[in-house]
């Protein structure tokens, strides 16, 4: 168990950090149209409303076993996908619903798996740090911290030794920061010139420890200055930050410049899993963050300034929520696999 930092620990600062390479060179942020921004919305809102979701329903005890919530992160995976191509993969860890939901993975069977159904992902065995779907190139969340780092970079080796142009996209987060097959991964991706990203999801607390106790350098851009791996630091709460710096280093890797590393200043609003009651840091610095760098704000502000209704955003939100409700009445109903499934997909 991480130790519990104290709740002193400053606000972040996302702006400030963001936007610069490791070595503070500064990169503009692109505008987006109205078309891009309408995209962004309803996307992270699908995340975010789902997440409630399933917050809600892990309290009525329809989910059982460990949920991570994404809410507050939700820029980072929507940016990144909008600079991926048909091909892509990606894999992540155990805060995983946002990725699949990103990746177009049916909200259905996301669902069903949450709550240990048969037609979930994983058939009902997973639950919410399991799942996959290889159709739509998303190759699972892990339970395990950093177990996805060395997978996926076996993946961009695969893509590697295929000759095609696909490239690897691996999320963790700031506590995986520091397990050491990280640095396996970094130096076997800089040796082969891998196409691989690695994009570290920074919330700033790694279960219940801020990231000022528990990293020497809080910089994690910098993770790979000793493997020759380039990076930079990204504004993880703004879709337009993110997706410029997912298409410069997607076109990086496709170019065969080997592996990049992508720091999103990042927050989230949850505790670790739904078990904490997040005592390390106060109301106000959540609070803060919400009500000034919010990722989903942010694009609705753009979205009014350029002409859209209040009332045109409450038929999105209205949307989104009927298509959420839908997702959690069916894992509702959905029967539980037969026990026949307990001897499936073991390795013997």
């Amino acid at each position: 168990m991480a130790a519990v930092s104290s709740a002193k620990s400053a606000t972040p600062d996302v702006s400030s950090r963001a936007g610069s390479t490791g070595q503070g060179s500064p990169n503009a942020v692109p505008e987006f149209s109205k078309e891009q921004d309408l995209v962004a919305y309803r996307d992270m809102l699908s995340i975010r409303r789902f997440e409630e979701k399933a917050g809600q329903m892990y309290g009525m005890g329809l989910i059982g076993g460990f949920c991570h919530l994404y809410i507050g992160q939700e820029a980072v995976v929507i940016g990144m996908q909008m600079a991926l191509k048909q091909g892509d993969q990606i894999i992540t860890g155990y805060r995983d619903h946002g990725h699949m939901l990103a990746c177009d993975m049916d909200p259905k069977g996301v669902m069903a798996e949450l709550t240990g159904r048969k037609n979930g992902y994983s058939r009902g065995k997973g639950g919410s740090m399991h799942m996959f779907s290889v159709e739509k190139g998303f190759f699972g969340g892990h339970g395990i911290v950093a177990a996805q780092v060395p997978l996926g970079t076996g993946l961009a080796f695969a893509n590697r030794y295929r000759g095609n142009d696909n490239v690897s996209v691996v999320y963790f987060g700031d506590g995986a920061a520091n397990q050491g097959q990280v640095y396996e991964s970094f130096n076997m991706a800089s040796l082969w010139k891998l196409p691989v990203i690695y994009v570290i999801e920074n919330n700033r607390y790694a279960m219940g420890t801020s990231i000022n106790r528990s990293s020497s350098t809080v910089d994690l851009s910098r993770r790979g200055i000793s493997f020759n791996i380039e990076g930079e630091q990204v504004d993880g709460m703004d879709v337009r930050a993110v997706k410029a710096a997912g298409e410069k280093a997607v076109k990086r890797c496709r170019e065969g410049k080997g592996p990049y590393i992508l720091e999103m200043l990042t927050y989230r609003y949850r505790g670790h899993s739904m078990s904490d009651p997040a005592k390390y840091r106060t109301r106000e610095e959540v609070e803060k963050v919400r009500g000034e760098q919010d990722p989903i704000e942010q694009v609705r502000h753009r979205l009014l300034e350029k002409g859209m209704t209040e009332d045109a955003l409450k038929k999105i939100d209205a949307e989104v929520r009927a298509r959420v409700n839908e997702a959690g009445e069916f894992a509702t109903n959905d029967p539980e696999p037969d026990p026949s499934e307990l001897y499936t997909d073991v390795m013997r």
